[in-house]
């Protein structure tokens, strides 16, 4: 079976494929927030995956962590992998700000959404994409 993004996570904007996953940016101006979806078939959590897959799984984390840091000064950063709506496996890594409109909540619970404009997600995805 070929890999597949569940609908939920075809919505997202492609920035990069790396060795085992595929890079997303979530439309969300408030704060810098990637998606790490390894391309596997039939994985819903981080322990479906085989050894090898896991530890390739901590690299390409590490280096979106990093990437995220570095690039948007942040004062926190989380990372989840929930799955609840959608089942198949992904990674968020949100970077947060004290000043961001959730700060200290979770950004699911914040109403105050703002999607990037076209220019906005286009120079962010070229940031990130020359990043990876």
């Amino acid at each position: 079976m070929n890999f597949e993004l569940h609908p939920n996570l075809s919505k997202k904007e492609f920035i990069i494929d790396l060795p085992l996953c595929r890079v997303l940016l979530e439309n969300e101006f408030n704060y810098p927030w990637i998606l790490l979806v390894p391309r596997r078939s039939n994985v819903s959590r981080i322990m479906d995956l085989d050894q090898f897959d896991q530890l390739q799984l901590l690299k390409e984390l590490d280096l979106t962590q990093k990437i995220l840091w570095d690039f948007f000064h942040l004062t926190q950063l989380n990372v989840a992998a929930i799955g609840n709506k959608t089942p198949q496996l992904h990674i968020h890594i949100i970077g947060r700000r004290a000043d961001d409109p959730a700060w200290p909540h979770t950004v699911w619970d914040h109403p105050e959404k703002r999607p990037y404009t076209p220019q906005e997600k286009e120079v962010m995805i070229q940031r990130l994409k020359s990043a990876f």
